[in-house]
């Protein structure tokens, strides 16, 4: 398998594929049909580079962590998405997305959020590029991200609170794709690497920044290749951002971390992988949680951007090829991974990013000697609130 195998595809072996309403197949196309001519386009290109360098940030560091490495027996490096503009990988993709939507003359772009930071990143590109903006969230993730909604509405965007199901992410995407298919000119600037095609692959080719930039960092700071890749899997966008940039290399092991919750065995968790079974969710064939009559289950994580039924499916092809493994993480693990880094290296992670570093403490000593690659997706600012609440129970 090679990286180009999953560049432009449809369907990622029996995965991905389009099930979305007839209303929308147009839309998908027209998006599809542009997405590829953006590509061939090198104005458009050199433009999105340009905002990516000096309004995003990049490129983000490959930074040696010697105080966690010397801890963990682990050689230990952070690719630094934390310090992106905006705090998280998902400018890459809200960015090129929104560029793309003004490329196909649209004027209002539509969204959903769950931990908030494509939300922000959404309302950001399009403060920006002077598109309307409206951003659907769940009720309970408003709650707990309410920094990140005020970020939203600062930034100009019309955040509508959703309170439907469990008034999180999957509720969120649910009104999002109700909104598009009331207005179909509009533009849906999906967040992760799921949805429909072109979706998974769009969002992947956005976020393969990351891999590229990881790369050639370590041809620059370190010799040969690293051991491993970590990186927690909601939707997945941040993981095959950074996957897609070592999928050609077979003895580079690529591990996916999904949300544990309170353990996969209570059922509370959103660990697709262990618990779950192929079906469609969201216009896509993949992995989700269901139950014998396919219906979708409630999940649970404490960090609001894992806390999802379905997986990307170009994760759900990687993980039928034997091409990436994927584990999971509780959130008691999560937890000790964020005061871990924070108090060894000075960086707050977000609980995103927390399961990946908390499946690296949890796993150190099978990687004892090993150098690894974890991608630090976003900054824990927006989980300080989180934290304080079970630190106050906790007490």
């Amino acid at each position: 398998m090679t990286t180009d195998t999953f560049k432009t595809a449809t369907r990622f072996g029996s995965f991905g594929g389009a099930f979305a309403p007839e209303t929308l197949m147009a839309a998908l196309l027209e998006l599809e049909q542009a997405w590829l001519a953006s590509r061939e386009d090198r104005g458009f290109s050199a433009e999105l580079a340009q905002l990516l360098e000096h309004y995003a940030g990049r490129r983000t560091p490959l930074y040696h962590a010697r105080g966690l490495s010397t801890e963990l027996g682990v050689d230990v490096w952070f690719k630094r998405e934390d310090l992106l503009h905006t705090g998280a990988h998902k400018l890459n993709n809200s960015l090129g997305q929104a560029l793309l939507a003004k490329r196909m003359g649209k004027q209002r772009i539509l969204a959903e959020t769950g931990a908030g930071q494509h939300g922000v990143a959404t309302a950001t590109a399009c403060a920006l590029l002077d598109l309307e903006c409206v951003i659907y969230m769940g009720a309970v993730d408003a709650a707990r991200q309410r920094p990140n909604l005020l970020r939203m509405e600062l930034l100009g965007a019309r955040v509508e609170v959703v309170e439907q199901g469990q008034a999180t992410l999957k509720d969120a995407i649910n009104e999002a794709m109700r909104a598009w298919v009331g207005d179909p000119t509009a533009h849906y600037l999906l967040g992760s690497a799921l949805g429909p095609h072109p979706f998974p692959s769009i969002v992947a080719h956005y976020q393969s920044i990351i891999g590229c930039e990881a790369r050639a960092q370590w041809q620059e700071q370190a010799e040969g290749l690293p051991d491993a890749l970590i990186a927690c899997v909601g939707g997945g966008s941040n993981a095959i951002g950074l996957f897609r940039g070592f999928l050609d290399d077979p003895a580079v092991r690529l591990i996916g971390v999904e949300a544990g919750g309170h353990g996969v065995e209570t059922g509370k968790h959103a660990a697709r992988f262990s618990g779950g079974s192929p079906g469609i969710l969201h216009g896509c064939y993949t992995y989700l949680l269901q139950d014998d009559d396919g219906q979708v289950l409630p999940t649970h994580s404490v960090s609001a951007g894992l806390d999802y039924p379905a997986v990307g499916p170009e994760h759900a092809a990687l993980a039928a090829l034997h091409r990436a493994e994927y584990t999971s993480c509780s959130d008691t693990e999560a937890l000790l991974g964020f005061e871990r880094l924070a108090r060894s290296e000075g960086i707050l992670p977000a609980l995103e990013s927390s399961h990946a570093i908390g499946w690296l403490i949890s796993n150190a000593s099978a990687l004892e000697g090993q150098r690894v690659i974890v991608n630090l997706s976003g900054r824990g600012d927006k989980d300080i609130d989180t934290i304080a609440r079970i630190r106050e129970q906790g007490s």
